[in-house]
């Protein structure tokens, strides 16, 4: 909700929805200001206001465009602004990984600290507040907006409280709490594959579809988000989108949950570094192994996992009937040495008339997606009502 008008420099609501309107928009890409007329509705001398006053807070600045030939005097481009970022955070079994990111989603420098075993909160926060202190000292001049948290495990968005995080081993933690208390900026929390979803939409492999699936694939199993309707499908609890614990081999494997067969006990990161024989962890890497082995263990279980994958993804389809299914993280790894035969095997799964229409896609954003995700946590207040970020 905007606030009331105050009687300062952002005027009443109306002005204040405005500024939030032009900030949206070019939070999405960069835009002239011609286009931000057409856009938006409002007249020229308008919006030219609205940009100077978001110029003045540091959210966005104009460059003069290159003459390209064109009759009369070219629009100035308006991009996001350089100075604020948002803290993203994604604490995981193995690393806790921490960027600054400007808005419009670009990541401008990350800190990564490997881990030995899952940390504690208290391991996460110290970890997280060194690597804030390193980005500050690579990064000078950035004023943080606030933070946001993408994490493994069940999240209430409402009061950013871990009710769950198996593989972290957290249980009902106020971890947004925790977190604003020691970095001193307002935190967020919500769950990774969600944040994914939101991020993959907004500037990657999601754009221009009003209906997606998203699932990611990391070292704490599969999680999943959903947009409906161009909007997140988050559940009434919040917790939608947990495609990892659904069952699919009811004889198979237990998760960390102790449930047996599901996605994730089934199509699994570890079983696949296990039978390469590899310790290192990243997704391309990952993908290239598989793609280069011809060890007959390893087509097996690629085999295997992309099987069930398909299975998962087949019955998404049949359910939430989206547009585009997006994956990332490790199953953008199965997906890519799997081939056609992933597309194949869901067409024939799923409900005809749908499985045939869905497109399969790679995450666009790769290794930087969750920390887009958490980023769009703490920018969330200020593209609401960027009247609330003094000018500067």
């Amino acid at each position: 909700m905007l606030t009331p008008d105050l009687g300062g420099r952002a005027g009443g609501a109306e002005r204040r929805r405005n500024l939030a309107l032009v900030l949206q928009r070019v939070h999405a890409g960069p835009a002239t200001r011609s286009e931000l007329t057409r856009v938006s509705g409002l007249n020229r001398s308008t919006v030219g206001a609205l940009v100077a006053d978001l110029v003045a807070r540091g959210l966005v600045v104009e460059d003069e465009p290159a003459a390209g030939g064109q009759v009369g005097r070219p629009s100035p481009v308006v991009r996001a602004g350089e100075r604020p970022v948002a803290i993203a955070i994604n604490p995981e079994v193995d690393a806790i990984t921490v960027a600054f990111v400007r808005l419009g989603g670009e990541v401008i420098a990350v800190d990564r600290t490997p881990l030995a075993a899952p940390p504690t909160v208290d391991e996460a926060l110290d970890a997280t507040a060194a690597a804030v202190r390193r980005l500050h000292a690579r990064q000078p001049g950035h004023e943080p907006v606030g933070a946001g948290l993408a994490v493994p495990g069940v999240v209430s968005t409402a009061d950013g409280v871990v009710r769950l995080a198996p593989h972290l081993r957290w249980r009902d933690v106020p971890l947004a709490q925790r977190f604003a208390e020691v970095l001193q900026v307002p935190v967020a929390a919500a769950n990774d594959a969600t944040l994914g979803a939101r991020a993959e939409a907004l500037f990657g492999a999601g754009r221009g579809v009003a209906d997606l699936v998203y699932l990611n694939g990391g070292a704490s199993g599969i999680g999943g988000g959903i947009v409906a309707g161009g909007m997140p499908l988050a559940g009434a609890t919040g917790h939608a989108g947990e495609f990892g614990h659904t069952i699919l081999t009811p004889a198979g494997a237990a998760d960390t949950l102790g449930v047996r067969g599901t996605l994730e006990a089934t199509v699994s990161r570890a079983a696949l570094l296990r039978v390469l024989r590899l310790a290192d962890r990243d997704a391309d890497r990952l993908e290239a192994a598989l793609a280069a082995s011809t060890d007959p263990a390893v087509q097996l279980e690629v085999a295997q996992q992309v099987d069930v994958l398909a299975t998962a993804i087949a019955n998404a389809v049949t359910v939430l009937n989206p547009a585009r299914v997006i994956l990332g993280g490790f199953l953008s790894a199965l997906a890519g040495v799997a081939g056609p035969r992933l597309e194949a095997l869901v067409a024939d799964r799923a409900l005809p008339g749908i499985g045939e229409l869905v497109e399969i896609r790679r995450s666009e954003l790769g290794p930087s997606i969750l920390l887009i995700g958490a980023a769009e946590l703490a920018f969330g207040p200020v593209l609401a009502d960027p009247a609330t970020w003094p000018a500067r």
